[in-house]
């Protein structure tokens, strides 16, 4: 590509992501709500958020304010439906991240222990709570004559379990200052399983309403929640939480009860459950959903309604938020490409490119048939070892059947070691062997070790089981790749250079500087994006977001897994897409299926089957399936950028350094991190 068009690439990028930002700050706050970032001293740490402020909102108008916050994986911006649509119904509304979530940071004395519970428990306990102090304080926000606040809190799944502590804790501290800041409160995805935890289950609850209107949103498909006790099983299946023991107390019903019907409770207040038939997930992401959101609070705050400007439920414009961001997320990604290809042709960042990969013939008769069926299960196998790497874990049969394979490829690879050695076979075959020895004995050593589990060093414990599936695919795949390389490519003279294995030392140095400059250009833009517009690039649960300096450490703790994994699915694309009949856009499919296509496959027989029969194929698997969501689009946009950075550079090194950089950022700074 001449530079002229790499510019020009540049240039059209740029205003991709421009007109995304632009449209889709206006669609985030409009010309009717202003929308900043503000960050403040709590009482076990620094909360920030957004604050979606409604022009006529002051001292002197203050106004119906709404506390909105996010689940354990997230941060504020996965709650932009609820914070753009209420504001514009002339609600204050606070979209907050959770203390360790986003920019916000808890006081490290406020973990007990360094156990899971110990850094899990205290954020979602206190965020909301402690967010509600400090809006009640505010001069915009509405108080009655009494001093009591007029704030709602909503929080999704581990905000949800924030919000219904929030609740319960501003009821007992009314009972000593006779005033109640929360007016009401709406959760979604969430029930009393954790707050139980912490001494509020559903009759906890339910005695210190305090008359509020309270609501759930309980989605028939939820992954984690809403579980009938009498099912067993696994909690992926069909929910129907008004018919549960918890669902029914919860309205103050004995018998019976309808899911979208308010109730009246004995303490005076009003409660209702909402039972949209979607996942756990799909909650922040749905009209129905943020409808059901619009409805509680316009009910909610109905006598309020003349400092309010209610809409019907159905109207709503975040959709076209999602989209401009998703637009200004394509831009990112050329953005990514435009400045690595116009990288690689200045000083020093040139030497990154190496000889030019010779385009190998396609395979024919016998050999496409063996290099079909070999393609397949590269694919497969990560969705065959997903559930047991994920959730089953060591011990479990299938890490059992996966050491065995494991340990077979050591013992096949230190064979053709020595016959190397003994017989002169050349360099190649007997690295190969080496490669595929060691590859074996680590994969049989991750399959028998537990990993990732010292959370005192690995401090995103939302992503330790990812890391943990993460190299065991990468272990995986060099395995297959050393295997074949010795049964098959060995025989027709293939070389290293063929996988992008070059191991020049000025070409591995300045592919490194390559990646990673490309990376902080990138983010430079986003950081830019965010201060002016207060937007970022995302789709759904996937998200390139600003993050702060102080997970720099857990970053660099989590880089040499996923850098590991980008070095060797870069390679494996590489082999197999640099071929006559994969030039264009054939390659580029094929690529996105070798990184993306198990988790595809895992995902849809998870969800066809759960849709279908009512019970998931992997009732167990909860978590993993939401977290593997995000992996497709991670994946796929790796996989292009492997194909897209190979193809300039002839080698891994610059392709793996700027995935390995850019995933792990992405991954680290979408998470709760602890010990900032």
């Amino acid at each position: 590509m001449k530079k002229n068009k790499k510019l020009m690439l540049l240039c059209v990028s740029l205003v991709i992501i421009l007109l995304g930002s632009i449209f889709a700050s206006v669609f985030n706050g409009g010309t009717g709500v202003r929308v900043s970032r503000i960050s403040f001293e709590a009482a076990n740490g620094q909360l920030s958020g957004l604050l979606y402020m409604p022009k006529d909102a002051s001292e002197s108008n203050p106004k119906p304010t709404v506390i909105v916050t996010h689940g354990y994986l997230n941060s504020a911006e996965m709650q932009d439906a609820n914070a753009i649509e209420l504001s514009r119904r002339g609600f204050v509304v606070l979209a907050l991240d959770q203390y360790d979530h986003g920019h916000s940071n808890i006081n490290d004395e406020m973990y007990s222990d360094t156990s899971f519970v110990g850094i899990w428990f205290p954020f979602w306990v206190n965020s909301m709570h402690d967010a509600v102090a400090y809006m009640y304080e505010q001069p915009y926000v509405l108080k009655d004559e009494a001093g009591n606040g007029i704030i709602g809190v909503t929080g999704h799944s581990m905000g949800g379990f924030g919000t219904t502590m929030a609740m319960a804790m501003d009821e007992q501290e009314a009972l000593e200052t006779g005033v109640r800041k929360i007016y009401a409160g709406l959760t979604e995805g969430s029930d009393f399983s954790y707050t139980g935890l912490a001494g509020v289950d559903v009759a906890a609850a339910d005695a210190l309403g305090g008359g509020r209107t309270m609501g759930k949103v309980a989605a028939q498909y939820d992954e984690f929640f809403f579980n009938d006790p009498a099912e067993q099983g696994g909690t992926v299946r069909h929910k129907d939480y008004v018919s549960t023991p918890d669902g029914l107390a919860f309205l103050q019903q004995t018998s019976e009860a309808e899911a979208n019907k308010w109730y009246s409770t004995s303490d005076g207040g009003k409660r209702i459950i909402y039972e949209p038939s979607q996942t756990h997930p799909w909650n922040h992401f749905s009209k129905k959903t943020t409808g059901s959101a619009i409805d509680f609070y316009q009910t909610a705050f109905a006598d309020y309604a003349d400092s309010l400007s209610f809409k019907n439920p159905s109207s709503q414009i975040w959709q076209l938020k999602e989209f401009f961001e998703c637009v200004a997320l394509v831009g990112f990604v050329i953005l990514i490409l435009a400045v690595f290809s116009l990288l690689i042709e200045a000083p020093f960042f040139n030497k990154s490119v190496s000889d030019e990969l010779v385009v190998a013939p396609s395979p024919t008769g016998a050999k496409r048939i063996v290099s079909i069926v070999i393609t397949i299960v590269a694919v497969l196998l990560p969705a065959i070892f997903f559930t047991p790497l994920m959730d089953d874990g060591v011990g479990s049969k299938g890490l059992n059947i996966l050491f065995g394979i494991g340990l077979a490829a050591a013992v096949v690879g230190l064979v053709y070691f020595v016959i190397s050695l003994v017989k002169k076979t050349g360099r190649a075959t007997t690295l190969a062997s080496c490669i595929m020895t060691v590859a074996g004995g680590l994969l049989a050593v991750v399959c028998k070790v537990p990993m990732y589990q010292n959370y005192a060093v690995f401090t995103a414990p939302g992503l330790n089981s990812i890391a943990y599936w993460t190299i065991a695919c990468a272990l995986i795949a060099v395995t297959i790749m050393s295997c074949v390389f010795l049964f098959l490519k060995d025989k027709e003279e293939t070389s290293l250079a063929s996988y992008g294995l070059v191991f020049k030392p000025t070409t591995i140095i300045s592919g490194i500087c390559t990646g990673l400059c490309t990376v902080v250009i990138a983010y430079l833009v986003l950081f830019a994006v965010d201060a002016i517009f207060h937007v970022d690039f995302r789709i759904w649960t996937f998200a390139f977001k600003t993050f702060d300096g102080n997970i720099l450490p857990a970053i660099c703790t989590y880089l040499p897994t996923f850098l590991l994994f980008y070095l060797v699915s870069t390679a494996s694309i590489t082999v197999n897409t640099n071929t006559e009949k994969l030039q264009g856009l054939p390659g580029y499919f094929l690529a996105i299926a070798l990184n993306a296509g198990g988790a595809i496959i895992w995902l849809l027989r998870q969800y066809i089957t759960l849709f279908a029969t009512g019970v998931s194929a992997h009732p167990n698997s909860a978590l993993s399936g939401i977290v593997l969501v995000a992996m497709v689009p991670t994946l796929s946009i790796a996989a292009i950028i492997s194909r897209y950075a190979y193809k300039r550079t002839g080698n891994i090194w610059a392709a793996g350094v700027l995935n390995g950089v850019l995933m792990t950022t992405m991954a680290v700074a979408n998470t709760m991190v602890a010990f900032k």
